[in-house]
């Protein structure tokens, strides 16, 4: 018996390959007619967690924050980067929002939703996961934690972790300078993750105030703007004298004379967040490091009015060191705040946590202040805010009233700005009051005028009473 060794002709696999694929397209209508669409992609998805349980994978977890209310830039990057990346059709859930002045809508992934991105052949996986806590300081009390999980095979980890990693920092950084909202950050008081106290709240800051519109003598405005500048672009500077990045103002001057305008302005400057620090709402010095640690680099911490919140224990009595009270109650020895914490807090070990950072502090009364605060290094450079020039007074009327500097009543009213102690605030409030120019800066003659006739009024009063008939 003889047994053929020859191939099976090419129509003959043909003919199998064909007929397996007419019963394979057969099974699935099959299948497709008996399962509804939606159950059989389910099954699929199950299937292709079920693979992706037994794949060698790694998962790295950025957590918003840490325990001491410092930001976590990871966390920060991955919430700007993914909006770039394309959903998964499989996406059910987004948060959508939308501020005043962004043009467009902002999604967010909800809880458990995914993105996933491709990087250099790399296959990676975001995640969105909200997680309810309990913390075992507060009596159990429950809190939201937030992060994102980054999954992806494990032979990717060394790549992931130097170029992936970095590469979405420095994206992201690039999305927010394109789309840049500077943020006024005030403090949030209660309870915020594992940290119990005070914590930044960040909104869009819109104070329209610059060194265009600013009431102030120009060539005042060119020093600052020069000072601000040269600090900017000295970081190696910085570096090689041994100092930390940082530069301190101190704003005083009656109330009403800009202090705040003048704070504004330099944030638009220098495209700087303003972290606004009351430190009547700090228990400790702990909180207050814990604060300067969570302020981002790039940013101006404003302490306003800062002669109102240091008391000056009476040395005599014994009462020791300076303390900065928090509350109304002068004898609550809980509620204080060291000076020297103050001042580690601006110029000691802690103040060089951080690079690019200004510091300012507002008085309406610098002779009430320690000298220890006002020394270079503190408050490097010391601003007077004082009352309405002439040169100031031009700036106002060409903002509010668009007045050109060439009025019948200029003249008048340049002689009584160096007779009468007007702010700014006062001038500005006067023209608010008229739409039509004329009108406006007559009745500002008006006041001006009465507020000299009570000047002298108060002069003779005064003199009376010294000299008599």
């Amino acid at each position: 018996m003889f047994f053929s060794n020859e191939m099976p002709s090419l129509y003959s696999v043909f003919t199998v390959m064909a007929s397996i694929t007419a019963s394979m397209v057969f099974f699935q209508s099959m299948i497709n007619q008996i399962i509804p669409k939606q159950v059989s992609n389910y099954l699929i998805s199950l299937l292709q967690d079920l693979f992706k349980a037994h794949a060698p994978t790694i998962t790295f977890i950025f957590e918003k924050g840490s325990e001491y209310g410092t930001r976590n830039q990871i966390y920060d990057a991955a919430s700007v980067y993914i909006t770039t990346l394309k959903r998964s059709p499989e996406t059910r859930r987004l948060r959508v929002r939308k501020s005043p002045k962004e043009k467009a809508l902002v999604f967010r992934l909800d809880d458990g939703e995914m993105v996933t991105d491709l990087y250099e052949g790399v296959e990676l996986e975001w995640r969105f996961v909200l997680r309810t806590e309990s913390d075992k300081d507060s009596g159990g009390e429950s809190y939201e934690k937030r992060l994102y999980e980054l999954s992806f095979h494990k032979k990717h980890e060394d790549k992931v972790s130097k170029s992936y990693i970095p590469f979405v920092l420095e994206r992201a950084k690039a999305i927010d300078e394109e789309n840049r909202y500077l943020k006024m950050h005030t403090l949030n008081m209660g309870f915020n993750g594992p940290c119990l106290g005070v914590n930044w709240q960040p909104v869009n800051l819109e104070h329209p105030a610059t060194f265009d519109t600013l009431a102030m003598n120009q060539s005042k405005k060119t020093n600052i703007i020069e000072d601000l500048d040269r600090f900017v672009r000295r970081k190696e500077f910085y570096k090689k004298v041994g100092r930390a990045w940082k530069r301190g103002y101190l704003l005083f001057g009656p109330p009403g004379t800009g202090k705040s305008s003048l704070v504004a302005a330099m944030a638009n400057h220098l495209k700087f967040d303003i972290y606004d620090l009351q430190l009547g709402n700090i228990q400790r010095d702990s909180d207050l490091r814990r604060l300067l640690l969570a302020t981002e680099n790039r940013s101006i911490l404003v302490i306003e009015d800062i002669d109102c919140s240091v008391r000056l224990p009476d040395r005599l009595n014994g009462e020791g060191e300076h303390q900065l009270i928090r509350s109304d109650n002068p004898n609550d020895k809980k509620n204080v705040l060291t000076l020297s914490g103050l001042l580690n807090f601006i110029d000691g070990l802690w103040s060089s946590c951080g690079d690019e950072r200004i510091v300012i502090f507002t008085t309406n009364h610098k002779e009430k202040l320690e000298p220890a605060l006002l020394r270079p290094g503190r408050m490097d450079v010391h601003i007077h805010m004082g009352y309405c020039t002439y040169e100031a007074f031009k700036q106002l009327a060409s903002n509010y009233l668009e007045a050109s500097g060439d009025h019948q009543l200029y003249g008048e009213i340049k002689d009584l700005l160096e007779q009468v102690e007007v702010t700014p605030a006062q001038v500005a409030e006067e023209f608010l009051k008229h739409d039509d120019a004329d009108s406006a800066l007559e009745q500002l003659v008006n006041l001006l005028r009465r507020m000299n006739n009570m000047e002298g009024d108060l002069l003779d009063h005064y003199s009376e009473a010294i000299y008599g008939q």
